[in-house]
């Protein structure tokens, strides 16, 4: 097709694509009135070994796996559960938590997801208190250059919203709008690609002249 013809379907049939694009960037935002607003407060730890050299800094980034293990466990969840004295079962704390190791720089991030960001701030900051205790008391245990010293990089300072975002919603809606409308540009497109519409289009797919045309009704 050449780029004329292109022009003249979206002159045809472009407002159908308008027009589902904006019912569904419409729809995108009317659908975060119905989302439940959640906050994610997020935290890190650091691990470091208490003597630097290649085997210890080897052995800290196997452990940070098995950290992720024991922070994401329900022993650790019942332990914050009573330290922070919260109304809830260790599985539906561990539902609202996200444990990320770092190999590069040493941590592990602990994502938590609550409706309430004063309860989000709260069960990510007693997480990351409750290892660092554990850990300091599987310590004392060890001899000093083999111990693991975890620390928490930085308290939490933001509880942000992360849902819903109704801008983004509208934008990935409208997105999608653009991309159904094509669709449906394509589709009616296809079941009339049969009829031969001008006699230009008639010469070219024919190879023959056209020598006169039927003039439509009114003219």
């Amino acid at each position: 097709m050449e780029l004329r013809e292109y022009i003249a379907i979206l002159r045809k049939r472009g407002w159908i694509i308008v027009v589902t694009a904006i019912l569904t960037a419409v729809a995108g935002y009317a659908f975060s009135f119905f989302q439940e607003p959640m906050y994610r407060a997020s935290i890190q730890v650091r691990v470091e070994p208490a003597r630097i050299d290649w085997g210890n800094v080897n052995a800290v980034k196997t452990l940070l796996r098995s950290y992720q293990v024991l922070i994401y466990s329900a022993d650790i969840a019942q332990k914050v559960i009573d330290q922070a004295q919260l109304d809830m079962t260790p599985e539906q704390l561990l539902s609202q938590m996200k444990v990320d190791p770092d190999e590069s720089n040493f941590t592990i991030r602990i994502d938590v997801e609550n409706r309430d960001p004063e309860v989000a701030r709260i069960i990510a900051e007693t997480t990351a208190e409750v290892f660092r205790v554990n850990r300091e008391q599987w310590n004392q245990k060890q001899r000093r250059e083999d111990r693991v010293d975890v620390s928490i990089r930085e308290h939490v300072r933001h509880v942000p919203l992360v849902r819903p975002k109704p801008k983004l919603n509208a934008l990935a809606g409208g997105v999608l709008g653009v991309l159904l409308g094509v669709l449906i540009v394509l589709f009616l497109e296809w079941l009339e690609a049969d009829i031969l519409r001008t006699p230009e289009v008639v010469e070219r797919t024919t190879r023959l002249e056209v020598l006169g045309v039927i003039p439509e009704s009114g003219r």
